[in-house]
């Protein structure tokens, strides 16, 4: 059967012979052809448009300098925290004390009655005549002074008389003798540091990073007393970089005139996403 065209004007002829051709429904029939083709074309046209204009645009146009973070952190595999500047320990400089110049003084003894037999010697009253040939001075005690000329009554120097319990809760910021961490030093306090670091995990998550600066107080047998933050950074970094000194070995204490003594020691705790 041969194929037969709807839309060809020999068809459209015959279907209307006979008829008045200058009704509307032959012009309908005789164009419908040009219509539907014209239809088509357009169609393929838009949705060649539709597929390939976004890829000649983005060929066109020069592309934009990501400046997004890209970088995904593994939380399993992320390294420990490091302290990388190995000069960052804030060492306490000795400071020169010059010893104060005090007489030489004998210790007031209190009149009491009582045998000559049980009386020392030491503890005899001196009367105004050896008082007078001696240089000595009456004091609050035996003192063998430096200056007799322009020192001090030794109950004119108040840190002779303070009590113990004062001095031992004395904290100094400079000594003649800084503290000394037990395990390696300068160099070994930054690896215990970073060994025992941790990245706090909601910080890590909120790209939080920083320098905490603390210092806490070497006590005179070496532990590690009061932390304070001198620097904060964010809440959880600095409650990690306080819990790792709270947990340090002991120190060898600070010292000042030979005796071990309290100490400022001051340190900076670097937080860094790598």
């Amino acid at each position: 059967m041969a194929k037969i065209d709807l839309y060809a004007k020999d068809w459209c002829d015959l279907v209307f012979e006979g008829r008045n051709k200058a009704y509307g429904a032959y012009q309908l029939r005789a164009k419908a052809g040009d219509r539907t083709t014209k239809a088509i074309i357009a169609v393929m046209i838009f949705v060649a448009a539709a597929v390939f204009l976004p890829m000649l645009i983005k060929s066109v146009i020069p592309k934009k300098a990501d400046t997004s973070v890209t970088t995904v952190t593994n939380l399993s595999k992320l390294e420990e925290a490091k302290v990388k500047d190995k000069h960052i320990i804030k060492k306490v400089e000795p400071q020169k004390v010059e010893p104060q110049r005090i007489k030489s003084s004998i210790k007031f003894t209190a009149p009491k009655i009582t045998r000559d037999e049980d009386v020392a010697e030491e503890d005899e009253m001196k009367t105004q005549k050896e008082l007078g040939a001696s240089k000595l001075t009456i004091s609050i005690a035996d003192v063998k002074g430096n200056d007799d000329v322009h020192g001090k009554d030794i109950a004119d120097i108040k840190e002779v008389i303070t009590s113990k319990a004062d001095e031992d809760t004395k904290v100094f910021d400079f000594v003649e003798q800084p503290p000394v961490f037990s395990q390696g030093g300068d160099a070994g306090l930054l690896r215990w540091i970073n060994d025992h670091l941790r990245y706090p995990s909601v910080a890590l998550e909120n790209g939080t990073e920083g320098t905490v600066m603390l210092r806490f107080v070497v006590t005179s047998n070496g532990t590690v007393g009061d932390v304070q933050v001198l620097k904060s950074v964010d809440t959880y970094l600095d409650r990690e970089a306080v819990r790792v000194i709270r947990e340090l070995p002991k120190f060898s204490p600070g010292r000042q005139q030979g005796k071990p003594v309290n100490v400022w020691f001051q340190i900076p705790v670097r937080f860094h996403i790598e």
